[in-house]
């Protein structure tokens, strides 16, 4: 296909897939666009599973990928209006009565150890749905304080114990802070921009899939392009954190950009790979099929990387 032909595939996707390609790969913004996302296709779609107690699924973390902590994710990812009434409802009272001593999110009930991983997820979303500056404060204490020595984060650092980063929970957390600055939050700043400069180096120090000791890839599934990725690594989740966050090109990154470019078809898109197990709302796109998600990550990621692609 043509850079016409696969800007038109886009057009013909959901309504956030149209609104993202605008202001991703053409530099438009269009408001009117982003406002019908709550109203129509997915967005709605997910909405529409909201239970009376104003969760979705059992509460914050059950089941999984359809609690309320993952369709608040997904819902963010679309790039549904932030100021969205009915959603950041639901945000406060997870910020309001989910919290434990520590002051971070517990994934299920009271009894539980709070997970690292998790609440950088919850920044995430959090800050994106501009909640009270209050509710934040807390969590953003108990990350701090959980940043590992080589400069990334764990979720076993203080569960079972972990002597070393891990890549899944760093890149949630940095997902967190990256989108607590652009909403203009002020708590800890400096602090917090020093561990997203700390964990990016971690990143890269690991080219983004290989040990740091040995060179051999970390995990195979480091190199799938999944789509809703969850709280999973891979490298297109990687690579799509350092353009959002406009982070400048480092020939670390050298190897994922390749194998990236490799993955694409012969038509100029980027398939689905099998996809995380577990229940679902709904199934956005088609394992196996070109997948307009990973189509557009993996265009806008070239674009700020001036990698051979034409927009």
């Amino acid at each position: 296909m043509t850079t016409k032909e696969i800007l038109s595939w886009l057009f013909e996707g959901d309504v956030s897939i149209q609104y993202q390609t605008h202001r991703d790969l053409l530099d438009t913004d269009k408001p009117s666009l982003r406002k019908r996302i709550e109203h129509e296709g997915w967005g709605v779609k997910f909405l529409s599973y909201r239970q009376p107690n104003k969760h979705w699924g059992r509460g914050f973390y059950q089941p999984k990928w359809i609690s309320t902590h993952y369709t608040l994710l997904d819902l963010k990812n679309l790039a549904i209006s932030p100021d969205n009434t009915v959603i950041k409802e639901t945000v406060d009272i997870i910020l309001e009565k989910e919290k434990g001593p520590d002051g971070g999110i517990y994934p299920v009930g009271t009894d539980q150890v709070t997970d690292v991983c998790i609440n950088g997820m919850v920044l995430n979303f959090s800050s994106y749905f501009k909640v009270n500056e209050e509710y934040l404060k807390s969590i953003v204490d108990f990350l701090l304080k959980e940043q590992m020595p080589d400069g990334g984060f764990n979720c076993r650092s203080n569960r079972s114990g972990a002597v070393h980063s891990s890549l899944h929970t760093t890149l949630s957390v940095i997902e967190g802070i990256q989108e607590y600055r652009n909403n203009g939050y002020s708590y800890r700043l400096d602090e917090l921009k020093k561990a997203q400069a700390e964990s990016d180096e971690f990143i890269l120090m690991h080219k983004l899939f290989r040990s740091d000791k040995t060179g051999e890839i970390i995990n195979p599934n480091f190199l799938k392009l999944y789509y809703p990725p969850r709280w999973y690594y891979d490298i297109l989740k990687a690579m799509d954190y350092f353009q959002s966050a406009k982070v400048n090109y480092d020939n670390r990154i050298d190897d994922a950009l390749e194998i990236i470019l490799t993955k694409r078809t012969k038509e100029g898109q980027w398939k689905l790979p099998s996809k995380h197990p577990g229940q679902t709302h709904f199934e956005m796109e088609q394992a196996g099929k070109p997948s307009r998600w990973n189509t557009l990550r993996a265009l806008r990621v070239l674009k700020h990387f001036n990698k051979d692609v034409s927009i």
